[in-house]
């Protein structure tokens, strides 16, 4: 058994397929699968199943996929280690973020610590809450943008606070709430509701829950942005958090909401103990860096 074949395991089930793994790695696709046939008999098990549709793990295949993330990640941070053993931050960063965090809050975080750590290869991308969760939980991110929940700590992650910031009720430049200065959110109920799909989305259930009001939800949307043009296209009303929202909302209005409701954002981690050298600096300057 190899690293190599241990990349290509991890290669094919994170792409779903040999041909979208050999092109990640580059290899040919019979390459990948003799990598993976090679590696089925030295097991002694199937780690895949084939069928019209494409692959699906086994139960084999997930343990085993389980245990090659484990092994490349403590393998890909030897290098770092060492070198950090001698005060160099080395290696590279995976970074996950939620768009509306990218250019506020992780942008300006990101030049600060890449001016300190210039040696350190940054990767960024982006998702929802739950793309991120997920890419925590199986190393594909280092460090993610998580929205924390309403009380308590993010269940199984270590956190460090980034930015609380309002909620905000968002309508149609014409509708007949916009000619008020707040919106309780008792004047949503019984409105047309579009509820978002993403992590704010616990946030607004629990506020109108409190708040005793139920929201009549007409449409389901994923992010801020289809939310905002469907705000403007007349369908319906929302709740989107101010963080990321552009100056020019075309024919939607934000009013703030009664009670006043927040957002909280943090980065986060599976476990500091277990963080690499990139990722231990990039939450020691966060928990330092004044945003």
């Amino acid at each position: 058994m190899t690293l190599a074949q241990l990349r290509v395991l991890v290669a094919v089930a994170e792409h779903g397929g040999f041909t979208a793994a050999a092109d990640h790695t580059g290899m040919s696709q019979p390459a990948v699968s003799r990598a993976i046939a090679t590696l089925e008999r030295e097991l002694g098990a199937a780690l895949f199943v084939r069928h019209r549709d494409g692959i699906a793990l086994t139960e084999a295949g997930r343990r085993a996929l389980d245990r090659a993330r484990e092994t490349l990640r403590h393998f890909d941070l030897i290098r770092p280690d060492v070198a950090a053993a001698a005060g160099q931050i080395t290696g590279e960063l995976r970074l996950a973020s939620l768009p509306s965090a990218t250019g506020t809050l992780i942008a300006r975080l990101l030049r600060s610590y890449t001016d300190r750590y210039p040696q350190v290869r940054v990767r960024l991308f982006e998702g929802a809450d739950d793309d991120i969760r997920a890419w925590l939980h199986r190393g594909a991110a280092e460090v993610g943008v998580i929205t924390l929940p309403v009380k308590g700590p993010a269940p199984g992650l270590f956190t460090v606070p980034l930015s609380t910031h309002d909620m905000v009720a968002v309508l149609p430049s014409g509708h007949p709430l916009a000619g008020q200065e707040l919106i309780h959110l008792a004047d949503l109920a019984g409105q047309p509701f579009i509820l978002t799909t993403a992590g704010c989305r616990p946030l607004i259930m629990t506020a109108a829950g409190a708040a005793g009001v139920e929201l009549d939800v007409a449409f389901e949307a994923g992010g801020p942005a289809a939310i905002l043009e469907m705000v403007a296209a007349g369908l319906g009303v929302s709740i989107v958090p101010t963080l990321g929202l552009p100056a020019d909302l075309g024919s939607a209005v934000t009013r703030p909401l009664v009670p006043r409701t927040t957002r909280s954002l943090a980065l986060a981690v599976p476990s500091r103990e277990g963080c690499g050298p990139a990722a231990g600096a990039f939450l020691d300057q966060a928990a330092a860096f004044t945003l």
